[in-house]
């Protein structure tokens, strides 16, 4: 038994990347079915700087909690404003692989860089094998990292709602090399009055070791809501429902990680802990501490909150 729980995948890292933005701000391509974004008449340089200071104090947050942190610098150019969000072009595993993913956003395949897998290999990550999924744009079928991809990483079961970021078929290849069971299905919101599909999975929900955290209210088939409830209930995880609007306050887009000495963390937003009930916090408090930074800037106009600031390295050290 304690071979086989050497052996399994961990769910969490102490190690993450992030990415320190030199142009961040709205993004009219992502707001096509981004509908968390919202305008700004401020400067950019303006809206940078406090983007800046954000990240700067959350990273510091981090960093007092005792997690390793790789910052690295956005380029000047060319000009991405969501470079912030590393975690839709590639993840890493611990058998050394790194994944490179289609983007949706032709402005967002810019924010791929060779030279950032290149900083992980000089800090001591070992990377085995890079897998390039990108060839899909030319198909423009779309699977955007972890924001897509919600994973079970112990029990090798990744959780996806469809969408125009999240296309059936590079989620079924994902699944067979990397050998993990898909679990997808329709998520939608009202906006306006009208049923959306929801961009990104890791709006809507979050695993970590023991809990997840999803919004069931917005899975309308009740055969795929009840497909995620018996695998959240078959891995072992204690659920924690929320409502549409916890979600629209970014209560879905947490990540758990843990600090160097192994104590589990879970990150989410000022926003998104304002949200919560208290028996919402209380129960995840049974199981890990809770980081809150404070990112309403980023979450206005980005669109994205903690978890998709987060960029989880789980590649073995050389």
């Amino acid at each position: 038994m304690d071979l086989l729980l050497l052996t399994m995948p961990t769910q969490t890292t102490s190690n993450i990347l992030m990415v320190r933005p030199a142009n961040f701000g709205f993004n009219p391509e992502t707001a096509a079915n981004n509908f968390y974004q919202q305008r700004d008449n401020r400067d950019p340089q303006e809206i940078n700087k406090i983007a800046q200071q954000e990240f700067d104090g959350f990273v510091g947050l981090l960093e007092e909690k005792g997690v390793n942190v790789v910052v690295v610098e956005d380029t000047e150019e060319p000009k991405k404003t969501d470079a912030i969000f590393p975690n839709n072009w590639f993840s890493t595993h611990e058998d050394g692989k790194v994944i490179l993913y289609p983007m949706f956003s032709p402005n967002r395949r810019q924010e791929r860089r060779k030279d950032i897998i290149e900083i992980l290999m000089k800090k001591g990550y070992k990377i085995s094998d890079i897998i390039d999924l990108t060839f899909f744009e030319n198909d423009e079928q779309y699977l955007e990292g972890t924001g897509s991809l919600i994973l079970d990483r112990t029990n090798k079961v990744a959780y996806a709602c469809r969408s125009q970021r999240t296309h059936p078929i590079p989620l079924a290849y994902f699944g067979r090399i990397m050998e993990y069971e898909i679990v997808d299905f329709d998520a939608t919101q009202l906006i306006n009055g009208k049923v959306s599909p929801i961009y990104h999975t890791n709006v809507m929900m979050h695993i970590g070791t023991e809990i997840a955290v999803v919004c069931l209210d917005s899975i309308p088939l009740a055969s795929e809501k009840l497909k995620v409830q018996e695998y959240l209930e078959k891995t072992g995880k204690k659920m924690i429902p929320i409502t549409a609007k916890q979600k629209f306050q970014f209560a879905g887009n947490m990540l758990e990680i843990k600090n160097k000495d192994g104590g589990k963390l879970t990150v989410m937003s000022e926003t998104a802990y304002q949200s919560l009930g208290q028996v919402q916090v209380q129960t995840i408090q049974r199981y890990t501490d809770i980081v809150v930074p404070n990112i309403a800037t980023i979450e206005k106009l980005g669109g994205g909150s903690a978890r998709c600031m987060m960029a989880e390295i789980f590649l073995p050290s050389v």
